[in-house]
């Protein structure tokens, strides 16, 4: 299962920058403990050293839907401004979110389907009696272009490819404008209140608690089974 989780600070001052380098550091931890594998897909870097405004992650394994349960949402920091130290505010709140994935587009000229026609309109007799015109589709999406340049077969499937290729990087680029929108979405709706996860102090202490009790219920499932194979 793959998961793209971005850690925002939306909107929020370096302190909040702070708190999510902080909280990256911790996230990836418990990813490691879960044996959940991760790539860094982009990282917007903080005004201060040791400060990001963001960063978004892609996870894969078998349990990360059941992790991000106790992630996802609004974090909080409770602790005295390390930038401004007469700054009044003591609870500095992030985000994490979870980003839709949208089908990668990747071209390959295996995924081609190449159809020779005769050319259309005025050009000459070679032209419109012999099958020199290419379409061009690509299959995954479903794109076409269509090729009468030259009165070589073979130049107007070169041509096919290069502008076909074109056309379906044109697709990927508005996914991609479409998902950077998503993500500034993300960073003006950080909100503060009832955080998922908590943390305190310049060590930045986890206060986090597991209310699912699946350590607990691991724990007594091995004792029961030591205990039945004492009695055998």
């Amino acid at each position: 299962m793959e998961k793209l989780i971005q850690i925002t600070s939306g909107r929020g001052p370096l302190e909040c920058q702070w708190v999510v380098a902080k909280v990256l550091k911790t996230f990836l931890e418990e990813v490691k403990q879960n044996k959940i594998e991760y790539e860094i897909i982009h990282r917007e870097n903080g005004d201060e050293n040791l400060a990001l405004k963001s960063i978004t992650l892609l996870l894969k394994g078998k349990d990360t839907a059941e992790f991000l349960k106790s992630w996802v949402g609004s974090i909080c920091w409770t602790g005295k401004s390390m930038f401004r130290k007469l700054h009044k505010r003591s609870n500095w709140f992030i985000g994490i979110f979870e980003l839709k994935i949208e089908d990668a587009v990747r071209f390959d000229e295996k995924d081609i389907r190449f159809q020779t026609t005769r050319s259309q309109g005025s050009g000459g007799q070679n032209v419109n009696k012999v099958n020199t015109a290419v379409r061009a589709t690509h299959l995954p999406t479903g794109l076409s272009v269509f090729v009468q340049d030259t009165r070589s077969q073979l130049e107007n499937k070169k041509l096919s490819v290069i502008r076909l290729k074109e056309k379906v990087m044109g697709l990927h680029i508005q996914q991609l404008e479409k998902k950077m929108q998503e993500t500034w979405n993300n960073h003006l709706q950080v909100q503060r209140g009832n955080p998922v996860r908590t943390f305190s102090g310049t060590d930045f202490k986890n206060n986090y608690q597991d209310k699912s009790y699946k350590k607990q219920r691991n724990i007594l499932k091995h004792e029961l089974k030591n205990d039945s194979n004492d009695l055998n």
